[in-house]
């Protein structure tokens, strides 16, 4: 569990997490000099019922928002901080929106300083401090009067903090593991130490960790959390991980620490982008703005909306350009901010880490809620995206935000349909589906005479995903209406079906082969005679077994190979070497017809070779067998 403070510069959030907790936050020389805040500052804070959190407090200065940004991702409950006797300020009102904008799930607000207030003055703040709240998330936000130096209130704080940390839903413990670092340095005898809160899952000594963007790789050698050296730490802490294979100069404040190998930095995504009310003009296309995610900030463009731009107040689904790659998440939320004037302006939700350039797909306000709210939903919409590309099936707990439990039940659920490496959406496979059946229809008139499309050419005319190919494919199987014989694929109950012309032409090709006994025509010089059908009507002889394809050019006819065989068992002795020249005169044959044939009693373990000539086999029976699924 972890709280992060916000609030204006001087309001005493210091002070009060000092009050709070025993430790002062502000441990760099320039702040006990300035007396400011400018970095974050870390402390453990005992809450009863709970246990020991931790606190971040953030810079409360304009200049030190873009720290205020890094303490403030990742926390369970924010403590705005108001001054009695200044009330709400301008950095009162960022603060604010940017906890609003990272949707922070819980909110205290302390007025501090309420020892230096009158109570008419301090009803004033309050009630300040209610319309401040009425038009946010917590509307109904615990505001508790307090005081740092007399210590009145902080009970009161503290048992409010308590109830709203309580509320918060827990953070899944089987979920991916992420940590943004937020600093880092060296501790001689430790090495490299990097700081952080644990976003998702849990990390234990000895992992193997990635540092993202860069991807390097290293070894966790041991885990502190409070000063506590820990066997494991899970989501909703502040930890310490001290890093093997890495120096300090490789981790810097944004970077991020991952196990799962499917995280990888991006520099396009889509995401769900709002226009703060109080904005001053129209979010246009390709508009500047720095961009906070985490511990991260870039410089970033907003490439294309649904419309020309976003207005103040409203929400729309754009992409996102970023200069350098970053590590995101689905559901990560993220604050634009403007560089010049500076200030914040809105932020927003990620739909889609890895999104590709297409046209942006037209939403409806319920679509909206849902995509921002749903990490089932932005799958939906991730699926519907990549249509026939599909998307990695162990990208989906990076890229939607489900936890890998989650993922597995939507991929097995209702989702889509699951090829071996990718998820589909059920239309992709339904179109995919007409696709096949229409290529099959095609063949069935442009070739009478086939048993089937091959699955080659039935790949070749999808021009898509082989996986999405074999899911349609056996999707049709299943629904009976195609069937599959060999490598061929054809309508059920589909038989070959010869003209009266296709017979007539098939005989005349049968009789030329059958009537140049030993030595038949070439399938060239046959295509010369009898036109192009010919290789069609060939595989059709084939197949009614009237011929046989003894080489890539040459058919015979299937009595006179048979007596040719026959010949060879009755003039050669087994086990004797036959040159080549004893078996022409054997068969008669020249050398052109020769060679062919020998090597088809190979292939057919009728003859083998040995050294220059053949031995005939002892085996007693010769199988030609007719290639009935042949396309």
């Amino acid at each position: 569990m972890i709280i992060g403070t916000a609030g204006h510069i001087d309001h005493g959030k210091t002070a009060l997490v000092k009050a709070l907790t025993g430790v002062d936050t502000d441990r760099l020389p320039e702040e006990k000099r300035r007396g400011i805040t400018i970095d974050l500052g870390f402390a453990p804070l005992s809450l009863e019922g709970i246990g020991t959190v931790g606190v971040i407090d953030v810079p409360g200065h304009e200049d030190f928002v873009r720290s205020m940004l890094v303490g403030a991702s990742g926390i369970d409950v924010g403590l705005l901080v108001i001054a009695a006797d200044e009330g709400v300020m301008p950095q009162t009102r960022e603060h604010l929106l940017i906890l609003s904008l990272l949707e922070i799930p819980q909110l205290v607000v302390a007025l501090t300083k309420s020892d230096s207030s009158e109570d008419d003055w301090l009803a004033l703040v309050r009630a300040d401090a209610e319309e401040l709240l009425a038009p946010t998330h917590w509307p109904r936000a615990s505001i508790v009067t307090c005081s740092a130096r007399t210590g009145a209130g902080l009970d009161e704080l503290r048992i409010a903090l308590a109830r709203a940390a309580s509320t918060p839903g827990a953070r899944p413990a089987d979920d991916v593991f992420r940590l943004p670092v937020d600093r880092a340095f060296t501790i001689r005898g430790t090495g490299t130490v990097a700081t952080g809160t644990v976003w998702s899952g849990s990390i234990g000594r000895e992992a193997d960790v990635r540092l993202l963007p860069g991807g390097l790789h290293a070894r966790v050698r041991k885990i502190e959390q409070h000063s506590q050296t820990l066997p494991l730490v899970t989501a909703g802490v502040r930890a310490a991980l001290a890093l093997g294979g890495v120096e300090v100069g490789d981790v810097s404040r944004g970077t991020v620490i991952v196990t799962d190998p499917y995280w990888r930095a991006t520099d396009l995504f889509e995401a769900l982008v709002s226009l703060d009310s109080g904005a001053d003009s129209i979010l246009k296309p390709r508009t500047r703005v720095r961009l906070h995610a985490g511990a991260t900030e870039v410089g970033a463009r907003v490439t294309s909306f649904e419309a020309g731009g976003i207005s103040p107040g409203d929400v729309a689904v754009a992409r996102v350009a970023t200069d350098t790659p970053i590590p995101l998440r689905g559901g990560d939320r993220f604050v634009l901010r403007l560089p010049a004037p500076v200030g914040t302006i809105g932020g927003g939700v990620v739909i889609d880490p890895y999104a590709r350039r297409r046209s942006v797909t037209p939403t409806t306000k319920g679509d909206l809620d849902a995509l921002s709210m749903s990490a089932a939903k932005r799958l939906e919409w991730i699926l519907e995206s990549e249509g026939a590309r599909g998307v990695p099936i162990a990208e989906i707990p990076v890229r939607s935000g489900l936890t890998p439990a989650e993922s597995r039940a939507a991929v097995f659920g209702a989702a889509g349909h699951v090829g071996t490496d990718n998820l589909f959406t059920a239309a992709v496979v339904e179109s995919t589906m007409a696709h096949v059946r229409m290529i099959i229809a095609e063949y069935e008139i442009r070739s009478p005479l086939s048993p089937g499309v091959s699955t080659q050419t039935l790949r070749a005319g999808l021009r898509g995903n082989d996986e999405l190919a074999d899911i349609a494919i056996r999707g049709l199987d299943s629904r009976g209406e195609i069937e599959t014989a060999g490598p061929l694929i054809r309508r059920k109950g589909w038989v070959p079906s010869p003209s009266a012309l296709d017979l007539k032409a098939s005989s005349a090709l049968a009789h030329d082969i059958c009537a140049s006994e030993r030595e038949p025509p070439s399938v060239d010089e046959l295509i010369g005679r009898h036109g192009s059908a010919v290789p069609e009507l060939l595989r059709y002889l084939e197949r009614e077994g009237r011929i046989v394809q003894v080489d890539a050019d040459r058919y015979y006819d299937r009595s006179t190979l048979e007596e040719m065989i026959g010949v060879l068992r009755e003039q050669l002795a087994p086990g004797k070497v036959y040159v080549p020249a004893q078996l022409r005169d054997v068969l008669g044959l020249s050398r052109k017809y020769l060679i062919p044939f020998l090597e088809f009693c190979d292939r057919k373990g009728i003859t083998q070779r040995s050294g220059e000539g053949r031995v005939l086999r002892e085996s007693s029976t010769v199988v030609l067998d007719t290639p009935q699924t042949q396309s």
